[in-house]
């Protein structure tokens, strides 16, 4: 046997609240910076579920010419009316540029009387404002088609943001079974059973499922409305998930096959049940009679 041990290089990391202060970001802004893939972070090899950055990825960052002003800018984020204010047009009119899904919200919360307030990117709201496309919808009448889809009730707001919070969950995925859960994060339970009809497949993407970002004590009226904007809700989108989540489930258990109980068997399952022969003692205990002779006859000899 050799004497040497192979060993496997560890990747020397540091926590995520010292990162975020050697990057200069408060803790707000760098989960936000890695929700956007603008910070990678890897797992925990103690385990426990938590994230650690590389020291390879903090010189990364802070070797960027424009570090800290452009990873702090790239994570700025503006309500309605600061919004607004970027994009030079009324707080109404962004309202709408939101509901028809023209900018997408970044994060939200629920203010003290449970309304929901979006978030959004500052980057993204000067690129729209910019785009010589975006012209004709900064200023004069919003277009008919667009009208119509207001009168409708169109609110595009909860969809987009479901569709980055799920490119985030899919980025800290580490296998095929944390993509599977990361997809049913976004599905309702029975719409998951229905699509998992595996009881044992199930289990392990449930497992992998994490819960809407926290908005109250759980089980709250806010933790509701919070699990109601992260659960998919138009047809397309919970068809769309489903197949996926189903390719995703299919291609884990081809990767990682999870255990399968053993078949249960009745009694008439393959024809009768074989008849046990009864224990013989001259077969199991050949030595017991002389045994118990042997004992009583010294018990004789010692006594008086």
């Amino acid at each position: 046997m050799s004497g040497r041990t192979i060993t496997t290089p560890h990747l020397p990391t540091v926590a995520t609240s010292r990162a975020a202060r050697e990057l200069g970001l408060r803790r707000s802004e760098f989960d936000l910076a890695v929700r956007l893939g603008r910070v990678r972070t890897v797992p925990d090899e103690g385990g426990g579920g938590t994230r650690r950055v590389a020291h390879s990825e903090i010189d990364r960052l802070r070797s960027a010419e424009d570090f800290p002003e452009g990873l702090r800018g790239g994570v700025q984020v503006v309500g309605t009316r600061e919004g607004a204010a970027l994009m030079d047009v009324t707080a109404a009119r962004f309202t709408r540029l939101a509901r028809l899904g023209l900018v997408s919200p970044v994060k939200f919360y629920l203010n003290r009387y449970r309304a929901v307030v979006w978030l959004y990117l500052a980057d993204d709201i000067r690129r729209f404002a910019a785009a010589e496309e975006h012209r004709a919808l900064l200023g004069g009448r919003t277009p008919e088609a667009l009208r119509d889809r207001l009168r409708a009730g169109v609110d595009l707001r909860p969809r987009n943001w479901r569709e980055r919070h799920l490119e985030f969950l899919l980025r800290q995925a580490d296998g095929p079974w944390q993509r599977a859960g990361a997809l049913a994060a976004l599905l309702a339970p029975d719409q998951i059973a229905e699509t998992v009809t595996d009881p044992g497949d199930r289990a392990r993407v449930d497992r992998f499922r994490l819960d809407p970002p926290a908005q109250g004590v759980a089980g709250s009226p806010s933790a509701r409305i919070a699990e109601t904007i992260a659960t998919a809700a138009d047809p397309d989108e919970i068809g769309r998930l489903r197949a996926d989540l189903a390719r995703t489930v299919e291609q884990a258990r081809r990767h990682r096959p999870g255990p399968r109980p053993a078949p249960h068997r009745t009694a008439n399952a393959d024809g009768p049940t074989p008849r046990r022969e009864p224990r013989s003692a001259t077969t199991h205990r050949p030595d017991r009679p002389e045994r118990t002779r042997g004992f009583l006859s010294r018990l004789c000899r010692r006594s008086p």
